[in-house]
């Protein structure tokens, strides 16, 4: 599936397309360079699931957790960038996150691919030539 974002005015559009898409998976791997806009579909995607608190990247926390105003649903948003090695995420207890079965956005996955659990959905996203973003949701396996 690809979802296109012309512009930050209908990421929300986006943002709904892709939780109609997301059916009974709940860890979902942000592929993208930086700049890509990760952080910024993750927050669109947080608040359209009813998210009300301040939703930013977890650079330095490793691990932001939100809960929906509406539906009290639990979600994690990972940021990985900044783990040095692979002993740090077993540190935090991971396990407990990826399979509690709460949402689980993750950010920065390749750091982290092994440990990522088998059912995982792969979410690239890329600016394209004409500023646009296109998001796509694939298997990891």
């Amino acid at each position: 599936m690809e979802i296109k974002i012309n512009s930050l005015e209908n990421i929300h559009e986006a943002a709904k397309q892709f939780i109609a898409a997301m059916e009974e998976n709940t860890v979902f791997a942000f592929y993208g360079k930086m700049g890509a806009g990760k952080t910024t579909f993750i927050k669109a995607v947080c608040e359209e699931l009813g998210v009300t608190d301040v939703i930013n990247s977890p650079t330095f926390a490793i691990v932001n957790e939100y809960r929906s105003d509406e539906t009290g649903e639990l979600i994690y948003h990972f940021d990985f960038y900044r783990i040095k090695k692979l002993d740090e995420v077993y540190d935090m207890g991971y396990e407990d996150y990826f399979y509690s079965g709460a949402l689980c956005f993750i950010e920065w996955p390749e750091l982290i691919e092994e440990v990522l659990p088998g059912d995982a959905v792969k979410v690239i996203i890329e600016e394209l030539e004409d500023g646009t973003r296109s998001i796509r949701m694939e298997d990891m396996n």
